[in-house]
């Protein structure tokens, strides 16, 4: 797992064969990344992680500028990994909340600049995380919502919806408020 650019730019994290997460493509990143270039600017931005995983996204955040980010994982030893490769950044400004992402979205009361989320693709509830972050509004008025999804969903006739992106199997919708 490696990031892709910023202060933290080419450094690499080996995540563990017995992950079940799998971490976004470099090249899906990459790409997402820098259509994102032209909605947001992620220095000193509010950013958070749903579905964290192996923390690639949350530490692409760290990278460019963001702070604070939060992560929310529910899996131990991801969350542990998370948590690892931040102190071997030695950056404060990132939050790990190891719990239910449905949970956290639900009782949390901030809103974020930007929110990515990149939930298991086989996840039964996953069509309702957008209604979420908009019902609990947990996206700050000028922010950006990437949802990471297979390619049998289709959110384009979301009230927030703004564009679709798909690299290879990945695909991204973009939303805003």
């Amino acid at each position: 797992m490696r990031i892709i650019t910023g202060k933290y730019k080419g450094r690499r994290f080996e995540v563990p064969r017995t992950f079940k997460a799998r971490p976004t493509t470099d090249f899906a990143k990459e790409n997402i990344f820098n259509v994102l270039g032209g909605y947001i600017d992620f220095e000193d931005v509010a950013a958070l992680d749903l579905f964290a995983g192996t923390g690639s996204i949350s530490l692409e955040m760290l990278s460019r500028g963001c702070q604070p980010v939060v992560s929310v994982e529910a899996d131990r030893d991801h969350a542990r990994f998370i948590g690892e490769c931040v102190r071997k950044l030695n950056d404060n400004n990132h939050s790990l909340i190891r719990g239910d992402v449905f949970r956290f979205l639900k009782s949390c009361h901030r809103q974020f600049d930007f929110i990515f989320a990149d939930p298991p693709y086989q996840l039964p509830n996953l069509p309702t995380i957008p209604d979420l972050i908009f019902e609990h509004d947990l996206l700050a008025p000028e922010g950006v919502f990437v949802f990471e999804h297979g390619k049998q969903n289709d959110f384009s006739q979301h009230p927030h919806f703004r564009e679709h992106r798909a690299y290879g199997s990945v695909n991204f919708s973009i939303f805003v408020p």
